[in-house]
């Protein structure tokens, strides 16, 4: 007889599988450069400098080398964002207007992994992506 202690994990355990195993989305998008990009999101933190959310993805470009590419939406460009619009933005509209930054590097810039590593989101470039997805 077994204890629940003595209770080894099986392939059909799904508390060990969830705790064990995160299943990335691997996104594709192609550029404006020819370049056809693998991405996914690996996750938010606030930023160093404290004053901005910093989101980060892994990216490809040739399925060998794989690098982090951060961009940094601040604080402050969320709050005038909020003022001028008479409401907080959403964690997803948030979300969708670093990627649309992701994608705009990835049109604009044809040495992504030398020049796209850091982006920013201004408050310029945020009120044009999310009016581009009718978010008002």
């Amino acid at each position: 007889m077994h204890q629940a202690s003595d209770r080894r994990p099986t392939t059909d355990d799904h508390r060990l599988t969830t705790a064990l195993m995160t299943i990335r989305r691997l996104k594709t998008y192609t550029g404006s450069q020819g370049y056809v990009y693998q991405y996914y999101f690996v996750g938010k933190r606030l930023a160093p400098t404290s004053d901005a959310n910093e989101y980060i993805f892994d990216v490809t470009s040739d399925r060998k080398l794989t690098y982090a590419v951060s961009i940094s939406l601040p604080h402050r460009v969320v709050a005038a964002w909020a003022e001028s619009h008479g409401r907080p933005l959403a964690d997803s509209e948030q979300y969708a207007a670093v990627k649309l930054r992701l994608f705009r590097a990835f049109d604009e810039l044809e040495e992504m992994q030398a020049q796209g590593r850091q982006l920013q989101v201004d408050l310029q470039s945020l009120e044009e992506s999310l009016a581009s997805l009718g978010v008002e």
